[in-house]
């Protein structure tokens, strides 16, 4: 999944793809470097974000999404917590929506989806981006979270919607410590109880600064590629990443020694 943040504000590209005919020529070239899906963004879910409005937040996304859904062969998909976002973008052409809240942060949500026929990705947090990083306490943190999404499967399958189209992201870096980053990818096959694919999002996240000195995130591709091999090595079914032709290689090799199914030479 190719990240294609349309915000002045993201943590590691805001500003770069803010110009819906920028955005638009990054969604052709991560598709053409191997992106699977193109995940637009309108709003920064950095740590101590505020957010947008759900008008600006449609202003931004819908221009971009209906032009990549009218001419991508690969899905497009909306990265909202807002129903009202959900639903223009899906009427634009998304075929999956991606809620960083696990369908919490608005209550008309799982309705908009589960209405939809798209996919859905349930994501853990502790919290609005504003607040969340004050608030990495947990008694057990893969219990913990796997409750909080098992709530969220829950919040849509009451509602009808298929379970075979719901994907579970643990929420890296929302709302942990740069150690639970860590423990969490060591021990994503954790969550395949759940019976749901999962989503990995390492991708430039400070953890990888903490861990390597590295406090600008754009010189954080290494790390995140080593990142992204561990999530895939531990039961990761999607990486959720900025930098796709580099990590569309990485996951051609893990999966090959993986697999141990091509040893063509």
């Amino acid at each position: 999944m190719g990240i294609l943040n349309v915000t002045p504000d993201s943590f590691s590209d805001g500003g770069l793809y803010l110009d819906a005919g920028r955005a638009i020529e990054r969604g052709f070239e991560m598709a053409d470097e191997g992106a699977d899906i193109i995940d637009v963004g309108g709003e920064s879910t950095r740590p101590g974000s505020s957010g947008v409005g759900a008008k600006e937040e449609i202003r931004r996304v819908v221009p971009v999404i209906r032009e990549l859904a009218g001419r991508l062969k690969v899905p497009v998909s909306c990265d909202t917590t807002k129903s009202a976002v959900a639903a223009a973008a899906i009427e634009a052409g998304a075929a999956i929506i991606n809620d960083i809240s696990g369908f919490r942060f608005d209550a008309g949500m799982a309705d908009v989806i589960a209405g939809s026929g798209c996919a859905a990705v349930c994501m853990h947090t502790s919290g609005r981006p504003a607040e969340m990083q004050k608030r990495t306490e947990y008694g057990d943190i893969f219990e913990d979270i796997l409750e909080y999404l098992k709530s969220g499967i829950e919040i849509l399958e009451a509602r009808g919607f298929p379970a075979s189209n719901i994907i579970v992201d643990p929420g890296i870096g929302f709302g942990k410590t740069a150690g639970q980053n860590v423990m969490i990818i060591a021990g994503l096959r954790k969550f395949s109880v759940l019976g749901k694919p999962i989503m990995a999002g390492p991708s430039r996240k400070s953890f990888i600064g903490h861990y390597t000195g590295k406090t600008n995130p754009g010189d954080r591709l290494f790390g995140t590629c080593g990142a992204a091999a561990a999530a895939v090595m531990n039961g990761a079914n999607f990486l959720r990443v900025h930098d796709v032709k580099e990590c569309a290689d990485l996951v051609k090799i893990v999966d090959v020694i993986v697999d141990k199914t091509d040893f063509s030479c």
